[in-house]
Formats: C-alpha cells, sequence, structure tokens
C-alpha cells in the first residue's frame, strides 16, 4: 500500500501523521511512504529522519495526494486537501465532523473518499485508545494554560491557583468526568487549587470520590449546580463530550453574566462544537477572546502546542489500527477489527455513521 504523510495546514497545527519509527515499520513490511518536506519538522522529526527510515521526501502535496492509498493525518482536511483527494482513497485523522461545516462534509461525500475517525475507535463504545491519549495531553496542559491567562496582563483576575500562606487558592470547575477532566482535576489538584468536578453519573462521581480520597469536591451537573459554581470559580473547564455528537451547551451567556470579571474559560468540547454558548474556535496564535468579561480559550487543538509529546502518544495508540489496515487491506480490516468498523464515518463517499447522517438530514 502506498501511503502519503502530508504537512498538515491548519493554523498552530505541529504535529505529523505518523513518526518516522512508524514509517520504518512500513517500509520494512513492503509498504511505500510518502512524506511532504517539513511535514513533521516541528514536532522534531526532519526530513533526513524520514529519508533514512525508507521514505521518499515530496515537495508537492498534490502529488502525495496523488500516488497515496491511505493518507495519514492529525485533524481533517483542509478544503484545499479535499480537492487534492480521490476515488477510493483512504483517510485516517482526528475528524470531528460533527462540527464540520455542511460544504466540507457534501465534498468529502463527492470525492467518494472513505474516512476512518481516530475519536471513534472503539473496541466496546466505552474506551476510546486514540483519543483517550490527546484527553490526556489536554488535561494535564489545562493548569499551565489557566495559569497564564489568570495573570492580569492576559485579561484574568490576577488570581495565583496555588495561593500563598494566608492566602487561598484558586478555584476551579471542571465540567465532565472522563479522561480529559480527570487529568485535568488531578493536575489542579496537585498545584494546590481547590478543584469542582460535574458530572452526570453519580456512580462516577463515586468512584472520582474515591479515587481521589476525599480531594475533589463532586457535584452532580445540572443547570442549578453550574450557575452555582460559575459565580465564584476562578477557571471553567468544559470536558464535555458525547461520543459522536456534538457537546452538549451547559454555561450560558446568562451565566457569564454572573460570573467575576477575569474567570478563565478553557472549552476544551471545542472540537465538539463547545460547551459554552458564547465560544466560537480560536487558533493557537491568537488562542483568547473576551466576551461578557470573561477570558475564553476555545482552541480546538489544544495538544498541537506540545507536538513532539502528542505525536508520539497519539501514534503508540493509533499503530495497531494502521498496520491492521495495511496488512489486511481495508475490506477484511474493517470486517474484522471491530475498532476500525465503528471508527469508519464515510465509506467510498457514503456516509455509515447514524449520527453524522441524521445532522445532514436535518441540517
Amino acid at each position: 500500500m502506498n501511503i502519503g504523510i502530508p504537512k498538515e495546514r491548519t493554523d498552530g497545527e505541529d504535529r505529523v501523521g505518523l513518526t518516522t519509527a512508524g514509517v520504518g515499520l512500513l517500509i520494512r513490511a513492503g509498504h511505500s511512504c510518502y512524506v511532504e518536506s517539513g511535514a513533521g519538522s516541528a514536532a522534531g522529526f526532519d526530513d533526513y529522519d524520514y529519508e533514512r527510515n525508507g521514505a521518499a521526501i515530496l515537495t508537492d502535496t498534490g502529488e502525495l495526494y496523488a500516488k497515496s492509498d491511505l493518507i495519514l493525518k492529525v485533524l481533517r482536511p483542509t478544503p484545499e486537501e479535499i480537492g487534492w483527494m480521490h476515488s477510493g482513497q483512504i483517510l485516517m485523522g482526528f475528524l470531528g465532523l460533527m462540527a464540520a461545516p455542511r460544504a466540507e462534509l457534501e465534498a468529502l461525500s463527492a470525492q467518494k473518499v472513505t474516512l476512518i475517525a481516530y475519536e471513534m475507535i472503539t473496541p466496546d463504545g466505552a474506551d476510546y485508545p486514540v483519543l483517550k491519549t490527546m484527553s490526556e495531553v489536554a488535561g494535564r496542559m489545562a493548569p499551565y494554560i489557566a495559569g497564564t491567562l489568570l495573570m492580569r496582563n492576559h485579561g484574568g483576575r490576577g488570581v495565583l491557583l496555588n495561593g500563598v500562606p494566608g492566602i487561598s487558592a484558586g478555584e476551579v470547575l471542571i465540567l465532565g468526568g472522563g479522561t480529559l477532566g480527570v487529568n485535568a482535576a488531578r493536575a489542579f489538584l496537585g498545584l494546590g487549587a481547590k478543584v469542582f468536578l460535574l458530572t452526570r453519573s453519580l456512580e462516577r462521581l463515586r468512584c472520582l470520590d474515591a479515587q481521589f480520597n476525599g480531594q475533589l469536591t463532586t457535584m452532580i451537573s445540572h443547570d442549578f449546580n453550574i450557575a452555582f459554581v460559575t459565580r465564584f470559580a476562578d477557571v471553567v473547564i468544559g470536558a464535555v463530550r458525547v461520543p459522536g455528537e456534538r457537546a452538549p451547551q451547559l454555561i450560558t451567556r446568562q451565566m457569564l453574566r454572573t460570573m467575576r470579571p477575569g474567570t478563565v474559560i478553557l472549552d476544551f468540547s471545542i472540537d465538539h462544537g463547545g460547551c459554552v454558548e458564547t465560544s466560537h474556535p480560536t487558533t493557537l496564535d491568537a488562542p483568547t477572546f473576551i466576551e461578557e468579561d470573561v477570558v475564553h480559550y476555545c482552541v480546538p487543538n489544544v495538544p498541537g502546542a506540545v507536538p513532539r509529546t502528542s505525536t508520539h502518544a497519539f501514534n503508540n495508540a493509533a499503530w495497531p489500527f494502521i498496520r491492521a489496515l495495511v496488512e489486511l487491506g481495508p475490506a477484511t480490516a474493517f470486517a474484522r477489527v471491530q475498532e476500525l468498523k465503528h471508527a469508519v464515518v464515510i465509506r467510498n463517499g457514503d456516509v455509515v455513521d447514524k449520527k453524522l447522517e441524521a445532522l445532514l438530514r436535518k441540517s
């Protein structure tokens, strides 16, 4: 199989679809790899390393797409990239199609391509091994980002999250008890902040209470509790995700008006539409905006800020599925590997994911 690894075109996205080690393994298995020049440079994988492992380095992106049966990306293709794709081609990446413009979905379908969403790879509908790696990274980055944005020169309240003797620590609200929320909670608690975590499952809250030995304040997630905690929280983390659906809007504009000026919101649900009414996507180069005197950080590709760590992390999790696809071939892999079958959202131009199909019908 011919595999292409293009350079990401989304602003601030420096991760790359496959490491040099992955390329070497594919080459030794008898496949061909084409890497766009500079694709991995910002993540610490230069052209020479790819070439040394057997890849052909191409400077023409259109040529790379034309030669490749399988494209390994990080984020969904841009409109320009969609134009380079061809019938029968397969693309794997974090696609976030539920939040994609309808025109892009229609263009992908018209190209008769097959799309495999890393965030939908699951053996049972409960565990998402590839997505989990990026949730771990984003959750652990949260205190670094929030601590910086709370500084007065960034528009924040001027609060030090871990406080000092005689001064109370900052207070953090986390919406969502999944991998991202739990990693964020652990990181904020380690810093010394007071952390409130809200999720809808009482059983999940019991597990988290035991896991954190009562250090974490847990509450059922509903409008009343969210409105209550947002009034005094210094930082709000949106870590809500419903697999295959847009994120629910949990924080309204009216709630923002009751928050203290300079409060910081990190809406990590933005790649699935966002869980805050006032959120809209930003970039790593221009990550924030202020609405209702509240600082909003709404970057869809947060792990892209640490591209080397993130690339290694998701490659570790994605590699078994990439290998299965290239070794078995698409038809056999989709039939035998349940995780891949769950993750195919468009197949030869046909939308096969039920939730995405319903969204397209509705719109």
